[in-house]
């Protein structure tokens, strides 16, 4: 699933290459995709400027001279930009474009592409409630969305709602190299560790941004990203040393999810137990 290094790049290819540009056409080979009926969706962005591409999340934002077109592509899939002649096998949604090129949105399993009428985004109801980006949080501001949360850590940062953006391909990495156990309890941080997770989240994401991002994505042009296994520091590579101790990375149950830590270098914490009181006190 593209998370918030992905969805940053194909912002940033967007921009570079989208905006000023018109929506000419539009078809739609899965419908079941958009928010509105296809002739809703249509009379909404056909004739469009695009104006602006932002991320959020795991979502793409493309402002339009007549609201927003909002693209989620779900467990994964390819964003393009082609001439209209040479469009790929497979796509659910096509956008075309000046200059007879297309831009065209495949999901590999499931996605979005909604329609926002403008001064609307408030009523979307899939992103109104996201959180900040990931990115885009301050260490203090980290420091407060933290402070009187409960529960463990991990089901905090992949909770979207709280920040946007963190999923399971990078929340090993993110964790480890804060040095914390994904089932640690969010009272029992210290402020110090509670700025290295801010800074952990800040590079692990900074550096897969820096490379195109995951190598399971694709940019516009059908290239896959740099960022490879070879990258991981513990995800997904259970079994194998830890960069850092030379500890076998064990795969773990956390919840409904799975964790990939070093049991050394991630010892999970027991909760400080409260004294008892004197008996005949």
């Amino acid at each position: 699933m593209p998370e918030l290094p992905e969805i940053a790049c194909r912002a940033s290819e967007m921009r570079a290459r989208l905006v000023g540009r018109r929506i000419l056409a539009i078809e739609v080979a899965q419908p079941k995709c958009l928010n509105l009926s296809v002739d809703e969706f249509r009379r909404g962005l056909v004739g469009a400027t695009v104006r602006s591409v932002a991320p959020r999340g795991k979502w793409l934002f493309v402002e339009t001279s007549r609201g927003h077109l909002l693209l989620n592509l779900g467990m994964g899939g390819e964003i393009l930009l082609t001439p209209n002649g040479q469009l790929p096998a497979k796509w659910r949604v096509r956008f075309g474009l000046d200059r007879s090129e297309s831009l065209t949105v495949h999901f590999w399993w499931f996605g979005y592409a909604h329609f926002v009428s403008p001064g609307e985004l408030g009523d979307h109801a899939m992103t109104a409630a996201l959180g900040p980006d990931a990115l885009d949080v301050t260490r203090d501001e980290f420091r407060r969305l933290l402070a009187g949360r409960r529960g463990a850590i991990k089901t905090f940062l992949l909770d979207q709602t709280h920040l946007a953006g963190i999923g399971n391909a990078y929340i090993h990495d993110i964790l480890f190299r804060a040095r914390l156990h994904p089932l640690r309890l969010i009272p029992t941080l210290s402020q110090e560790e509670v700025d290295g997770l801010h800074a952990a989240i800040r590079v692990e994401f900074e550096r897969s941004i820096a490379v195109g991002a995951a190598a399971y994505e694709t940019d516009l042009d059908g290239k896959p990203g740099g960022f490879t296994a070879a990258d991981l520091l513990v995800g997904y590579r259970e079994g194998r040393p830890c960069p850092t101790c030379g500890t076998a990375v064990e795969k773990i149950k956390t919840g409904a999810t799975a964790s990939f830590v070093c049991p050394t270098c991630q010892r999970l914490r027991a909760p400080a137990r409260r004294a008892r009181p004197a008996k005949g006190a």
